[in-house]
Formats: C-alpha cells, structure tokens, sequence
C-alpha cells in the first residue's frame, strides 16, 4: 500500500487535482514497469486523512444528498461559459511548419459542412469533430494559439483544465466532463483543455480504490465525449509521453518546439512596443542571440525590464516615464526568467541507465515486501 499525506488544504484546488492525477499515473506506470501487481494508492490532505470515522460517516451521508438533489446535464453546463479570444495570428510566432499545419487544421474545419453535409460524409462519421492537440514545452505557444484559432474562426473559447473537471464528489467528474463539452457545443465555442495529460494518461489496469476508479471513468467518458462531439476541441499538454494509445488515432498532433533564434527574433520584434522608450543599444538581433528562452519568458522579461527601469526612475525623484529600458535590463530580465524555472532541465537516461534504476527500486521494493511478510507470520 502507498499512502501520500500532506498536500497541505491551503494548496490551490487545481494544483491539488493535478497532483493526485499525476502521482496515481506515475505510481502505476511504475508499477507496470517493474512487475508489481497491485498497489492500494491513497492520496490526501492532512486534515481529511485525520478524520474520524464520524466525518467519513457524514461525508457519505452528505454524498447520498447529493445524489438525491442530482441536477440535469443543462443546469451543470452553465458552470461553464466561454469568452472572447484574447490573441490572434499576429502575436503568434510559430516555425513556417508548425504555423502550416494550425492553417491547414482551419482550412478543414471551413470546409466541413460542405464535405458533411453537402457531400453527406456524415453517414460515415455522424458526428464530425476536429480534435487537435498542442504538445510541448510550457510557454511555447499552445494556449495563445487555442485562442488565435478561435479568433480566427470568429468564435469563443472555452477555457478548462483538469481541477473543473475532477470533484471531491464520486462520480461528478464525468458527469462534469460531458457538462464542459455540452457547453462548447451549446454556444459554437472552441473547447480548451489544458494540462490534458491528466486526462488522456492511460487507464490504470488495478483499480484498487475510489479515486483510481473515477479517473478511469472520466477517461472512458472523454472517449465517448469525442465521438459525439460536434465541434473543435483543442488538448494542450507538456507530457504527451503520457498519453494513452487510445487517443492517438482521434487526434491530430501538433508539436510546438522551442522557438530557433529567426522565431526568437520575431518574439522579441513583436513585444517591443514603439511606445516603450528603448536606449540606442538595444538590438534585437541579440536579444535574439539567448538561447533556450520560449515565448512566454520573452514577455514577462520585457514586462519586468520596463517595471524595473520606471521604478529606477521612480525611486531616482525622476517622472517613471523618464525610464529608458537598456539592451542590459533585458538581457538581465530574460536570464532572470530562466533562473526562476522550477522544473531544472535534465537529461534524458540512457536505456541501461533506466534498468538499472528499474533493477535497484524493485529489488528494495521485494526486500521490504519480504521483511513486511516476515514480521507477520
């Protein structure tokens, strides 16, 4: 049995879901990998795994309301409304490819009725959809092109991670999951689903507790879901290895790599507004010279260089507008934001490297089963 206790309550709700999500996923893939055949995984906070067996009589009985006061599939979609897109085309920065094949996705999409309807493929495929799904690094691109999408379209978006789908209560996590969908067709909008791993990871095959069996259940719901869905769905994740062979085939995969230093220069050309007053040596050229930086940390260095140098201003008895942004306060800026990345980027392990680590965690794993074994007989 593995027992996690201490995601602390004050943790953010989606980080919590995103967590449970990702340690029941890695715990059984392990598991997979090494042999081990069952596993009982229970996951919680401090304050719920310390509750007396009163609270959990309550829960139940809290939950049996619940049931009671079901409501409809209607009622649970207006939870969720869609938006305006906030980008477009000309914010995005993509290598010729990759913005090929986001063109290509919409050119399909303005045609469908034609080859539906019209030309009635729809006796093939009742339910004609376009599901595509953005994988790559954090900051590459693949919300704001969900949103450049929809703009283009001339529809909303709307916007969903895995925290508005998963519920503390049994069984509400698919019904909230066809809920979402049922809204993005009601209005016409985009659908967006982040961090979409923690829905497309593949079923766990040992179904020991509560929590293992609603993810499995949210996943065969989304299988449906995209069957019958009429619209455009858009996935987005960083950990497309984790993906479950079942969705490869309905999906339409498009990577976004980290932007090459022609990408980097655009990125930086296009978030230098001509109102933010730049000294003489600012040059983009090398600005675009630093590598390893992705679209987003481009942005939020020229937003802390600009804040920085009015605030130098500021501080000075000088007007903030005074301020004048250096080619140093963005370079500083963006070696700033790659110095803040939390996840240190690692290599990859070789093969023989990955056995011998598979090796080593079993036979502690076997050992420590041995010596549970031997203190009860």
């Amino acid at each position: 049995m593995v027992k996690i206790q201490g995601i602390p309550d004050n943790i953010h709700a989606e980080k919590a879901a995103v967590l449970r999500s990702r340690l029941i996923r890695d715990i059984t893939s392990f598991c997979d990998d090494t042999g081990i055949k069952k596993v009982n995984i229970t996951i919680d906070t401090n304050h719920n795994l310390n509750k007396s067996n009163s609270n959990q009589v309550e829960s139940e009985n809290a939950t049996n309301k619940d049931m009671k006061d079901e409501i409809s599939i209607e009622q649970r979609s207006q939870q969720y409304q869609p938006q305006p897109p906030a980008y477009n085309f000309d914010l995005l920065v993509l290598p010729e490819t990759v913005l090929e094949n986001l063109l290509a996705a919409i050119d399909s999409i303005e045609v469908e009725s034609v080859v539906f309807e019209k030309w009635n493929l729809k006796q093939i495929q009742p339910f004609p959809s376009t599901v595509l799904n953005f994988w790559g690094k954090p900051g590459t691109g693949k919300t704001l092109a969900a949103h450049a999408i929809a703009n283009r379209l001339g529809k909303k978006i709307l916007l969903a991670s895995y925290a508005d789908i998963e519920s503390k209560f049994h069984g509400d996590g698919p019904k909230n999951l066809k809920a979402i969908f049922y809204a993005a067709e009601r209005d016409n909008a985009v659908l967006f689903i982040d961090e979409a791993d923690s829905l497309l990871s593949k079923r766990l095959t040992e179904v020991n507790s509560g929590s293992e069996q609603a993810i499995n259940s949210m996943r065969s719901e989304l299988l449906v879901r995209l069957e019958q869905f009429r619209g455009i769905v858009i996935f987005a994740t960083n950990l497309v290895e984790n993906y479950d062979v079942a969705f490869e085939t309905r999906v339409r995969h498009i990577h976004f790599p980290m932007p090459d230093e022609n990408c980097r220069y655009q990125i930086w050309q296009k978030h230098l507004p001509q109102e933010l007053p730049l000294a003489s040596d600012v040059s983009i050229d090398e600005l675009a010279k630093v590598t390893d930086v992705c679209g987003r940390e481009i942005r939020e260095a020229v937003i802390d260089a600009a804040i920085r140098v009015a605030l130098k201003a500021k501080k000075s008895g000088f007007d903030p507008a005074s301020g004048e942004v250096k080619l140093k306060d963005l370079v500083e800026a963006i070696e700033r934001k790659k110095a803040e990345r939390i996840t240190p980027q690692s290599r990859e392990l070789e093969p023989e490297e990955k056995e011998e680590v598979t090796r080593k965690v079993k036979s502690a794993w076997e050992a420590k089963q041995k010596e549970q074994e031997d203190s009860t007989s």
